[in-house]
């Protein structure tokens, strides 16, 4: 039976991983693959168009999809800006629609500048997606504009939903470094001040998956700076695994 870790102890080692069912598991090393979860858009039939029309990254593999065609990118952040801009290269259009009045609010000015810039983007300020559209698959979208209330229904069959995930980290109970959204760091990311402050004693720096915690790595999802893709994550962890080993070795 499947059980959820609801708290890391990691005063001593072995480190504790207590379960939900109040059975605590002690280990030498543990690695994090808790992932995290990616904020939905409030859209009654979601689930049905996702991985069909419905996307939470933008890789060279959705690029592709997308080759000539029309695609809508949702949200202002950063990560959003920056998928409009790998998806315009392949595109025929994106809109870019961003809730806020701005997007200098959210997003650096260099990206806001390329953006504004770009003549296959089209940004929509004050901008809500109200409904999918679709026979199995994304065929058009409804948005309104919050200003005038007006209300389109655009053909396309793409939309890239960047507005953000939460990385199921609570449970770590401070054991271990984040950034600043919460996602794990790990080897090369950990800077000087973060290991002083953790409870990193060992005169080796942390292996290349491994948390400001010796012994305790990262993979996936939960790791800052994972890409958010299932090749990504598998790869990652078949590495963790060597390393797990060369630390238990020791």
């Amino acid at each position: 039976v499947a059980r959820t870790a609801t708290r890391l102890l990691c005063e001593r080692r072995p480190y504790v991983v207590a379960l939900d069912n109040d059975v605590q598991l002690a280990a030498r090393t543990i690695v994090i693959a808790t992932g995290a979860r990616y904020r939905r858009l409030p859209i009654d039939n979601l689930s049905t168009f996702e991985g069909v029309g419905v996307y939470y990254n933008a890789s060279y593999a959705e690029a592709q999809l997308c080759d000539g065609e029309d695609v809508a990118v949702v949200g202002g952040g950063n990560s959003a800006g920056q998928a409009a801009l790998f998806l315009a290269e392949t595109a025929q259009r994106v809109y870019l629609l961003v809730r806020s009045a701005r997007l200098a609010d959210t997003m650096s000015r260099y990206l806001v500048r390329r953006l504004e810039e770009h003549s296959k983007i089209e940004i929509r300020t004050r901008t809500e997606v109200e409904a999918l559209l679709g026979d199995g698959k994304v065929e058009r979208v409804r948005w309104r504009q919050a200003e005038t209330g007006v209300v389109d229904e655009v053909r396309l069959g793409h939309v890239f939903s960047m507005i953000g995930a939460q990385p199921n980290t609570e449970w770590l109970n401070g054991c271990v470094a984040v950034d600043e959204r919460g996602f794990v760091l790990t080897g090369p990311d950990l800077r000087t001040a973060e290991l002083q402050g953790s409870r990193w004693q060992l005169p080796r720096g942390p292996k290349l998956l491994e948390t400001s915690l010796p012994g305790v790595f990262a993979v996936g999802d939960v790791r800052s700076g994972n890409v958010k893709r299932v090749a990504s994550a598998v790869g990652e962890g078949s590495i963790c695994i060597s390393l797990v080993h060369q630390v238990l070795q020791a």
